[in-house]
């Protein structure tokens, strides 16, 4: 018999698929848009590129079969810090690291057989794509949603260049050691802040799609919480600093009031002040490093007296002004009260530096002085509010703010506008020019695409090579044509993947997108990704959609309307990675066993939201059932022909043992299409396995059988056809069936053929047995209750009793209480 050939099979099918181009979305059906977060081009994909695709390939494949005009594109995030990495270390053009990376994945990507119409390919580093980036960004200009101000970085001295956090080790740059100091720089920022209220308020429209673990951390990223702004004033002047506080009720307890190092109205406050030059060295100090909330928890608490003293506006009492190291100027106003009674955090700064403390919420019951009370009670020392619960003084005391115009109750959130300038080189160009006659003037339309200069000398050290490159800086006014300097900032690279999704929709278009077209097919129905993502890419995206609709290309609120975050790839019980050098390389894997067979193991090994441990025997074990399959279906190739329907099978005249099995294949149908609409494709694999063992016992012993033996292969195929598309293509193939399985219709289960046994089950009242009934095992709980509630014995027992429940336990038991 021949055998099974993975290799040969596959390339086979991969070229017809492409010849043939069967999976370019075209008019039919009903639209589905389904998309995996596009890959960045690192070289080499692995086993979480291979499971997040091929979950969502399953699932394109699935609509396709069942009827669906699918849109399931491909492209690449093409930008970054990688490329230019690659570049100093490999003395090579970013762009030449990039595209060289990018064709070598688009083969090992059509190698595993994913159904992605090719023609759509984006690569976000080619002007035909920030083109469009660059016009959006300029619209948003327009409408004040983008705006340029200066704002702190992490800088590295000895590199001259800007650091992401993410580069900051232990204070330090993560490439040369150096300290890394805190430096205010121009950056340009969008206002996404406008929409904080909007992206939380959304979250309603998707809420029933996306995991909640996502939106809660959104929620948290965003921050939003009420409270009362406190206007503190400076001792000797008429001047306040302001002061956001959730907790109103504890002001008449603040002993100190804390300014963030990097606060920019600190360096006028202590001018000329005997405590200038110590607070000087503390702002240094604190001007290297992250301010992540998890380092600043880790941070010993320091601080310094400013030597000024603040007015507390509920009792005129004088507190003093602390710069603090634990405050930060991303939250409110960047200037915090101490509540040391409390606070836990303010009772130990209180404690190092000889701050009074002051209690004035207390329970009913005596407690320990040696730590900050946190818990509710009843307010003390507090002037007119003394004797009030802690929470109605909440709202009290802020009516005596607002009344006195002393304060205000306001919301804060913890999101700041979006940084979107990054002085590196890899990235889409800013369009801005920079005239001294005219100020700052965004780049004419007629003159996009601002082309980043290709193949440049980097050295990674001196900052951006861009500033240095006269032909890129040197341009002229388009206003008053006078001599002018370009931009030398680049886009952080999450604006590029903000609206690829938009683009794939009509990536030839002379414009973004094609609006009409983006009606059509608005918002993405499936997206697939890693929950890293869920507080960067996925905010983003869905502020930028918001954007687009309000610069008028769209009209749809939300991007995604379903979310899927796949679990990591585990092995040796830790994530593959290189360092760890556990990582299982896609390439050997497909030459030993084949693309279809790393299809099935990375579904069948764990449901696509749970970490999925890695197995050599799992793999081998994937590699068998196929083996099995073939074995069974080949030689029945040359026996049978397909029957894509059952619907004709005389049942009268079918054998027990003929009656048994196509009762088994179609329950299989049934529960596996609910498995494949719920993505719990783990337990269609275990049922596929299953009715292939039923049917490798299956005797074939007359024209019945043959009939019955051919539905069973047909359907068998098909339900393959989704997870392992060449293995499927080629087995369809043998058996006659027209080109391409692919393309089929998903089998249907006929519900006169599942033949199921009855039996009892026993209804109770409060417990005490009353009655049976005769049922089949898949009558519903509520068909169950219906049915015991109907039973004339159970009515003669509750006539004239009130029913409180009725308790089902599916096939076993229902309960009546009355």
């Amino acid at each position: 018999m021949e055998k099974y050939n993975p290799a040969a099979i596959e390339k086979k099918w991969q070229e017809r698929w492409s010849k043939a181009k069967i999976f370019e979305a075209k008019k039919r059906g009903k639209n589905y848009y389904l998309l995996e977060m596009l890959p960045y081009p690192s070289g080499r994909i692995h086993m979480g590129h291979v499971r997040n695709y091929t979950i969502g390939d399953t699932i394109a494949r699935f609509k396709l079969m069942n009827g669906y005009n699918v849109l399931h594109p491909i492209g690449f995030d093409a930008f970054g810090m990688p490329a230019e990495n690659a570049a100093i270390a490999h003395n090579i053009a970013p762009k030449q690291w990039t595209l060289e990376n990018i064709n070598y994945m688009e083969k090992e990507l059509k190698t595993l057989g994913f159904s992605y119409d090719w023609s759509r390919e984006i690569i976000t580093c080619l002007p035909e794509y920030y083109k469009w980036e660059q016009k959006i960004f300029i619209e948003m200009y327009k409408k004040n949603m983008a705006y340029r101000k200066d704002a702190a970085a992490n800088f590295c001295n000895k590199c001259q260049t800007v650091l992401a956090n993410e580069q900051v080790e232990d204070g330090c740059c993560w490439r040369c050691g150096e300290k890394v100091e805190k430096k205010r720089f121009s950056q340009w920022f969008f206002k996404i802040t406008d929409y904080a209220d909007e992206l939380l308020e959304d979250m309603k429209q998707i809420e029933n799609g996306w995991p909640e673990k996502v939106l809660t951390m959104q929620r948290h990223w965003i921050g939003k919480s009420y409270g009362s702004m406190v206007d503190f004033r400076i001792e000797g002047t008429e001047k306040f600093l302001s002061v956001f506080t959730t907790r109103p009720d504890t002001l008449f307890g603040v002993t100190f009031v804390s300014i963030a190092p990097l606060h920019s109205d600190l360096p006028e406050l202590i001018a000329g002040s005997p405590q200038e030059k110590e607070i000087k060295k503390f702002i240094e100090k604190n001007s290297t490093g992250t301010t992540s909330e998890a380092e600043l928890a880790k941070r010993e608490k320091e601080g310094v007296f400013t030597g000024i003293q603040l007015v507390n506006p509920v009792n005129g009492q004088k507190v003093p002004l602390y710069t603090a190291n634990f405050v930060v100027t991303d939250y409110g106003t960047g200037v915090v009260m101490g509540v040391p009674a409390h606070d836990q955090r303010d009772y130990d700064f209180a404690k190092k530096y000889n701050i009074p403390i002051k209690y004035v919420i207390l329970p009913d019951h005596d407690i320990s002085k040696d730590a900050a009370y946190i818990d509710k009670g009843v307010l003390v020392d507090s002037g007119p509010f003394s004797g009030l619960s802690n929470t109605d003084a909440n709202n009290k005391i802020t009516q005596f703010l607002e009344k006195h115009k002393l304060g205000r109750t306001t919301a804060q959130y913890r999101l700041r506008d979006w940084n979107v300038s990054r002085q590196r080189y890899w990235g889409a160009p800013i369009p801005v020019i920079y005239c001294r006659q005219c100020g700052i003037v965004p780049v004419p339309e007629k003159d996009l695409p601002v082309v980043l200069p290709d193949n440049m000398k980097i050295s990674g050290e001196g900052g951006s090579p861009l500033k240095n490159d006269s032909s890129f800086v040197n341009t002229t006014c388009p206003k008053c044509g006078r001599s002018a300097r370009r931009e030398t900032d680049t886009f952080d690279t999450f604006v590029e993947s903000s609206w690829y999704f938009l683009r794939y929709i009509s990536p030839r278009e002379n414009a973004p997108f094609n609006k009409a077209e983006a009606e059509k097919w608005m918002p993405v129905d499936q997206y697939i990704g890693g929950v890293e993502h869920a507080v960067m890419h996925l905010l983003y995206a869905r502020y930028f959609t918001k954007v687009l609709r309000d610069l008028g290309y769209i009209n749809c609120d939300e991007p995604f309307a379903r979310l899927l975050t796949q679990g990591m790839v585990i092995k040796d019980g830790a994530k593959m990675s290189k360092s760890k050098g556990n990582v299982v390389n896609p390439d050997k894997l497909i030459s030993r066993y084949g693309a279809d067979t790393a299809r099935l193991f990375s579904l069948f090994a764990a449901p696509p939201e749970k970490e999925l441990n890695w197995s050599d025997a799992g793999v081998a074990g994937a590699y068998r059932f196929l083996g099995r399959v073939w074995n069974l279906l080949i030689p029945l190739s040359k026996q049978l022909p397909l029957q894509e329907t059952g619907k004709d099978i005389d049942l009268s005249n079918l054998p027990d043992s003929t009656k048994s099995f196509l009762s088994l294949f179609n329950n299989t149908i049934k529960k596996i299409t609910v498995d494949m609409e719920n993505y719990h494709f783990n337990t269609v694999i275990s049922k596929l396995m299953e009715l292939t063992s039923s049917f490798s016992k299956f005797k074939i012993t007359c024209e019945h059988d043959r009939t019955v033996a051919g539905v069973a292969a047909s359907g068998l195929i098909r339900m393959l056809a989704p997870m392992v598309p060449h293995f499927a293509e080629e087995i369809w193939e043998k058996f006659g069936g027209k080109p391409f399985v692919s393309k089929t219709k998903w089998p249907k289960y006929n519900k006169q053929q599942i033949f199921v046994d009855k039996f009892n089950i026993a209804v109770t009242i409060n417990g005490k047995l009353r009655d049976q009934i005769c049922i089949d095992p898949e009558t519903g709980d509520r068909e169950l209750e219906k049915l015991a509630l109907a039973s004339p014995k159970v009515i003669k027992f509750t006539a004239g009793r009130a029913i409180k429940k009725v308790i089902v336990i599916k096939n076993k038991i229902v309960n009546v209480v009355i």
